[in-house]
């Protein structure tokens, strides 16, 4: 620690540390939105399936403290994501809170929210929180009058703005490649439907020298193993397992399985691979999380034949309706059998307009990989300097140096 860091704690350097409301009030069809764990978002909480409720229920709430102001630090506190949902507040809505989500209100003279929100997020200062100030219960939660006591290190105030500002830069670049390429697949979406299902380039009428084909007529759907069965051996260095979980989040972390880098070529899984989640939670997304092992209950999506852009656009059309045919047959893990790949129809164009629509898609879906991968690396830089940078081991002037 550098001499003009000083040791404090949350409660010292917070003018509020608390949580939302411990009862719920009922909700109505139009009111005032109360929000809980389940709505986080990366930047705050998506307002579009939260509960609301009335005005006067509101007004009590944000009288007891449970409304976030700008700036605040929310936390996810309860639950199966105990202290993974992690934000600073600065959305234009002010809903009431639940008690799954704890309010960090900095005292600005000591400490700025955004080098707060980047403590938080330190690997040393996640597993104190899990080892010592959470609850051993089957429902993992923080328990408040604990957490308070928690240490913290903070430079200068100047200092803290100079660290906060280096991380912000990467995170802010993340945050912009995301709404890119929302943007983008909703463009690559419009673009599809227009062609595939309005026929709007041709008066709203499929042409008579398209063809109707099938999923398994345009793409081979490769289901992964059971990677358990390949671990790595002692001399190997091991290779993170494409699982569920990794395809839902869009990277491996420390937790990911490992299996031998020698499993045959097919299941291995690179960036920009198509995978389709076929069993529990259904997903069809472009993998960009780097090499890894198809693990089984996942369909590595190729074609000898179409490009990237075809297959995927139509096994993403088919999603919503295998979505809905797992949820009828799930007994215990809802999921698809290859015969509603085979029945699920695709229309196949003529060659001039399949390389135009190619032309228009194609780099879409490009520049959608390619930022994510942007963003996997800058995520990994900002995860290394994180630690370091926020325990006073390297300063930033050591990063200028550096170059």
């Amino acid at each position: 620690m550098r001499s003009d860091w000083i040791k404090s704690t949350i409660s010292d350097i917070c003018s509020l540390v608390t949580d939302g409301s411990h009862f719920s009030p009922k909700s109505v069809d139009a009111g005032k939105f109360m929000v809980s764990v389940k709505d986080f978002t990366y930047d705050g909480f998506d307002f579009t399936s939260c509960r609301q409720i009335s005005e006067k229920d509101y007004m009590i709430l944000e009288k007891n403290g449970c409304v976030p102001e700008y700036n605040d630090i929310l936390i996810g506190k309860d639950g199966a994501r105990f202290f993974e949902d992690i934000v600073i507040y600065r959305q234009s809505e002010r809903p009431a809170l639940l008690s799954s989500i704890a309010i960090l209100r900095c005292n600005m003279a000591k400490v700025i929210p955004e080098f707060l929100y980047y403590t938080l997020k330190t690997p040393d200062f996640r597993a104190d929180v899990r080892d010592n100030y959470g609850s051993g219960s089957a429902i993992p939660r923080i328990i408040l009058k604990d957490f308070k006591r928690m240490p913290v290190l903070l430079p200068p105030i100047e200092v803290q703005r100079v660290i906060s500002d280096t991380l912000s830069c990467l995170d802010a670049r993340i945050a912009l490649n995301k709404k890119i390429n929302h943007h983008l697949e909703q463009m690559a979406q419009a673009i599809f439907k227009s062609w595939f299902v309005d026929f709007e380039p041709f008066d709203g009428v499929m042409p008579d020298d398209w063809q109707v084909g099938h999923l398994t007529d345009i793409a081979d759907y490769l289901n992964g193993l059971a990677m358990q069965r390949f671990r790595p051996t002692e001399s190997e260095v091991g290779m993170p397992v494409l699982k569920i979980k990794e395809l839902r989040q869009g990277s491996c972390d420390a937790q990911s399985e490992l299996c031998s880098p020698n499993v045959r070529s097919d299941y291995i899984v690179h960036d920009g691979d198509v995978i389709f989640s076929w069993s529990g939670s259904l997903l069809v997304d472009f993998w960009c999380g780097g090499d890894c092992g198809l693990n089984q209950r996942l369909f590595k999506v190729t074609s000898r034949k179409y490009d990237k852009w075809f297959y995927y656009a139509w096994t993403c059309h088919h999603l919503a309706r295998f979505i809905t045919m797992a949820a009828d047959k799930a007994t215990t893990m809802g999921h698809i059998k290859r015969e509603a790949l085979e029945n699920a129809e695709v229309i196949i164009p003529d060659g001039d307009s399949y390389r135009q629509l190619g032309g228009l898609l194609t780099p879409l879906y490009e520049q959608i990989i390619n930022n994510r991968v942007e963003s996997r690396k800058l995520s990994l830089l900002r995860d290394a300097l994180l630690p370091r940078l926020m325990s006073g081991e390297l300063s930033v002037s050591d990063l200028d140096d550096a170059k």
